[in-house]
């Protein structure tokens, strides 16, 4: 697929939606983020930017980056009006072709999945590389299909945590598994729907 039929579908996608007014981080960031100490955190498809949102207001600087001009364009305005502008920039990336500029403390992919051709062990190899000595790597994928997913393909299989660290290929005399595991969680969908997923959660830490 190309990069403009991507561009097109996650910006189809955003605009579709309401403009998030109050996004909400992802449970596996709070419970792996509080109580670190706070640094440069990057937010790899941020979407509507709850977990971007949340680590400004716990004092960490953040580049949010997504696919979707829409989704972007958003949290920045989000961001300013919240008095976190100066903590947050929000920058269009399409992964196939760029990649942040800097070296980051903390690096969260949540639920980096597309529809579209993407080498997420290539973005996630380069995410690692991006990490200052002592820096995280936060990836946390489905493990499951809830509902209201736009991905309803009954035969998708969901790599383990294990196997995700295998195709990344890191040198482990200079990144360390902290945590490969699949807890289960109550998420809420559109429209306050509820359904039991799976999340499959890998942290990676670079050497200090």
């Amino acid at each position: 697929m190309s990069t403009t039929d991507a561009v097109a579908f996650w910006d189809g996608v955003y605009a579709a939606r309401p403009r998030a007014r109050g996004p909400q981080p992802n449970a596996r960031l709070t419970e792996t983020v509080t109580g670190l100490p706070p640094g440069d955190a990057l937010d790899l498809g941020c979407g509507d930017g709850g977990d971007a949102l949340w680590l400004a207001r716990h004092e960490w600087c953040v580049t949010a980056v997504d696919i979707s001009a829409v989704a972007v364009e958003r949290l920045a305005a989000l961001a300013r009006s919240q008095g976190l502008g100066e903590r947050l920039v929000a920058e269009r990336h399409d992964l196939r072709e760029s990649f942040p500029s800097g070296e980051f403390d903390l690096i969260c992919a949540h639920y980096l999945h597309t529809a579209y051709d993407l080498d997420r062990a290539a973005v996630l190899r380069a995410s690692a590389h991006a990490l200052r000595p002592g820096g995280r790597l936060l990836i946390v994928d489905h493990g499951s299909t809830a509902p209201w997913s736009w991905d309803q393909d009954p035969d998708v299989r969901y790599p383990s945590p294990r196997e995700v660290a295998a195709g990344i290929g890191l040198d482990p005399a200079t990144w360390t598994v902290e945590r490969a595991d699949t807890p289960r969680r109550t998420a809420s969908g559109p429209g306050g729907h509820t359904a039991e997923v799976t999340d499959h959660v890998l942290l990676i830490r670079r050497a200090a």
